[in-house]
C-alpha cells in the first residue's frame, strides 16, 4: 500500500546524479585554482570613505524637517486665528441679532434665530466644546503626538489667538475666551498625562 508522496520516491535520479557531479567538478576547479594562485604578502590598505556626501544628505533632511515644522506651525496659527474670528463673528451676529430683535429693529425668522443659538451653544459647531476639540485635534495631527512639537503647537495656538484678537479690533467675545481656556486645559492635560 502506498501513500502518495510519502512512501514513493519521486526524485529524478538523473537530475540528482547530475547535480552531485557538478558539485564535485566545482570543488576540483576551486582546489586547483587556489593551489596555483599566488598570494601577496601586502597588508590590506584602509581607505576612508567619502562622508561628505552623507553629511550633505543629512543636512538636507534636517532642513526639510525644519521647514515642515515651520509650515505646520504657521498652519495652526492661521487655523486658530480664522476659527476664533469666525466664532466671534457668529457670536457677535447672534448677539447683535438678539439686541436688534429685542429693540424691534430686526425681523428674523425663528429658524434663523434658532440656528444661530444652536451654533454657539455648548454642543454647537461654534460652541466651546467642538471648537476646542477641533483646534486641539489639529495640533495633535500636525505634531504627530511628539511632546516637543506640541509645545510649538501651544505657542502657535496662543499666537493665533492674539492675531484673532488684533484682527477683531477689541477683546474677543466671552465665547472665544472660554474656548481659549478649554484648549489650554486640553494642552495642560496632554502635558500632565504621565503624572
Amino acid at each position: 500500500m502506498s501513500v502518495n508522496g510519502i512512501t514513493q520516491n519521486n526524485y529524478d535520479t538523473k537530475v540528482y546524479n547530475t547535480s552531485q557531479t557538478a558539485k564535485k567538478t566545482d570543488k576540483a576547479d576551486v582546489a586547483s585554482k587556489s593551489s596555483s594562485a599566488s598570494f601577496s604578502d601586502e597588508a590590506a590598505v584602509y581607505e576612508a570613505s567619502n562622508t561628505t556626501a552623507k553629511q550633505k544628505s543629512n543636512a538636507a533632511i534636517v532642513a526639510q524637517m525644519k521647514k515642515d515644522l515651520s509650515d505646520r506651525t504657521l498652519q495652526l496659527k492661521s487655523l486658530v486665528a480664522d476659527m476664533f474670528l469666525k466664532q466671534g463673528q457668529t457670536f457677535a451676529s447672534s448677539e447683535d441679532m438678539i439686541k436688534a430683535l429685542a429693540n424691534g429693529e430686526l425681523k428674523v425668522d425663528s429658524a434663523t434665530a434658532a440656528q444661530a443659538k444652536e451654533d454657539i451653544s455648548e454642543d454647537g459647531y461654534w460652541g466651546v466644546k467642538q471648537t476646542s476639540d477641533r483646534i486641539f485635534d489639529f495640533a495633535m495631527a500636525l505634531s504627530g503626538g511628539d511632546e516637543d512639537k506640541m509645545q510649538d503647537m501651544l505657542a502657535a495656538f496662543k499666537k493665533g489667538y492674539e492675531q484673532a484678537t488684533g484682527a477683531w479690533g477689541k477683546e474677543l467675545p466671552s465665547l472665544c475666551k472660554d474656548t481659549y481656556d478649554a484648549v489650554e486645559k486640553k494642552f495642560d492635560d496632554y502635558f500632565n498625562k504621565d503624572e
